[in-house]
């Protein structure tokens, strides 16, 4: 959520070089594969010169580049394209060193391709240890049982229906993973208005851990503790602009006309791409409540103690 910051651009920055790396050696291959073949002083050690297979090793450079290009686009969307973009140059890299380690290459012969082959696939696996450990790639594409324990230790009071709906046939949860990036949609608005408009659309979906999760999610984001307890309590202590937003929020999943001149309101302070932001998330988060109300699993406010 929000727009990257400087270990996300670096990730970004680990990637790009890499595309580089990709792209140019592979043209190179493609183009002139003898000129190629002499240019590095280890590569006529491995036997005589064959323009087919370089141009097929070129070919494979290509497309690891096109893959990583794709991905770094979206990394924190697309991480599975960025494995997957890194994954012919990580076995690369690994039979290099098989190489080494059965005698075929020499240590000093090894030495000297090493950057060149363990170092494009060691900066992708960088960039991705970058975003996990920030955990900023959304879940869509992650192990089942993996998503499954994170929500339980996360969010234990949501975890009920998400079992039953990695239970459904038809790879629902996968396609439910999908869906959950879209409600929490954030680029260009503040932290604290986005998050206000959001709990005050699921405050007025009466779903007490619903609206904690809501609430937990903004004190990720370093929304002030009293700040959201203002809203949770109904937001009567709210002014300003984060009492137009909280009441946004409140409007859109009511279904109230004043969601046009609040939606106004916004847009004249802050511009459109914001007002699309708080109208998105306000939106699409009734769908959390409205899936387990239909389940049967929803608890009301009035019967949890919202408070963070």
């Amino acid at each position: 959520m929000g727009k990257p910051l400087l270990p996300e651009l670096i990730a970004r920055t680990l990637i790009a070089l890499v595309i580089v790396v990709c792209l140019a050696n592979g043209a190179f291959m493609i183009g002139a594969p003898l000129a190629w073949y002499h240019a590095l002083p280890t590569v006529p050690a491995t036997g005589p010169a064959n323009p087919h297979f370089i141009v097929d090793i070129g070919l494979a450079y290509l497309c690891s580049g096109a893959v990583l290009f794709y991905g770094v686009l979206y990394p924190e969307g697309r991480w599975l394209a960025l494995v997957a973009g890194a994954l012919w140059l990580t076995l690369h890299g690994a039979f290099h060193m098989v190489e080494l380690a059965d005698g075929t290459a020499t240590f000093a012969r090894f030495k000297a391709d090493a950057p060149g082959v363990l170092g494009p696939p060691s900066l992708v696996w960088c960039a991705l240890a970058i975003l996990m450990v920030r955990q900023r790639i959304t879940p869509a594409g992650l192990p089942r049982r993996l998503f499954l324990s994170v929500v339980d230790r996360r969010t234990p009071d949501e975890s009920s229906y998400f079992h039953e709906i990695a239970r459904a046939p038809g790879h629902a949860l996968e396609k439910f993973m999908h869906f959950m990036p879209a409600t929490m949609h954030r680029h260009t608005a503040p932290p604290d208005i986005f998050h206000l408009t959001r709990i005050g659309a699921t405050l007025v979906e009466d779903c007490g851990p619903c609206a904690l999760t809501a609430a937990n999610s903004a004190m990720t984001e370093g929304v002030g503790r009293e700040l959201i307890n203002a809203a949770l309590s109904g937001g009567h202590r709210l002014v300003g602009d984060q009492f137009t937003a909280f009441r946004f929020g409140q409007a859109i999943a009511g279904q109230s006309p004043d969601a046009f001149t609040l939606g106004d309101t916004i847009e004249h302070k802050f511009g459109r791409h914001v007002r699309l932001e708080l109208a998105m998330t306000a939106a699409l988060v009734r769908g959390y409540p409205a899936m387990k109300r239909g389940l049967g699993l929803s608890k009301s406010c009035a019967a949890t103690q919202l408070r963070v």
